[in-house]
């Protein structure tokens, strides 16, 4: 969610960063919490002086052998959670996606996967802007990679009896 320009400022600099850390060579890299915590700080500082950058992030790691999710958004509100949703999935995917895995906070990639492909189906229903396909990053300790574009199914044939009477 936000603005085009906004992210790729934003992308540009941290890109930056990661570079400047590399070139330190002193074993320390940029891990997902201190992101998180960097993006969370630079987005309430831009907010502060009335120049928000219009974005919503969503950074996601491993650390430590551990998953990291954490969402930062405009103002710099920042949290850490075990599954997020922005946009209008946060109201119609997020509680979805919550009580699954508080169901079963092991589940598998093809599990996670299917449940996005629900969430997704759904927000398509709900939505008459959105669009049947989307991308999804899976992110390991053996690294990340970005899967996709995958299409839902979908059957409209419910449509035409809405409204006949």
């Amino acid at each position: 969610m936000g603005d085009f320009a906004d992210f790729q400022y934003l992308s540009s600099v941290i890109e930056q960063q990661i570079i400047n850390e590399e070139c330190l060579n002193d074993g320390f890299n940029l891990k997902p919490k201190s992101l998180h915590s960097w993006l969370t700080r630079t987005m309430y500082n831009k907010r502060s002086k009335f120049e928000p950058l219009w974005n919503t992030y969503v950074v996601g790691g491993m650390q430590d052998g551990k998953p990291f999710l954490g969402l930062v958004d405009k103002i710099g509100t920042a949290f850490e959670t075990p599954t997020i949703a922005t946009g209008y999935g946060s109201y119609i995917a997020q509680p979805l996606l919550r009580s699954r895995v508080e169901e079963n906070p092991d589940i598998s990639e093809a599990e996670a996967l299917e449940l996005m492909k629900h969430c997704i189906r759904i927000l398509y229903y709900r939505d008459a802007r959105s669009f049947p396909k989307f991308t999804i990053g899976i992110v390991t300790n053996e690294g990340a990679k970005v899967v996709g574009p995958i299409e839902i199914d979908s059957d409209w044939r419910l449509a035409y009896y809405v409204g006949a009477q």
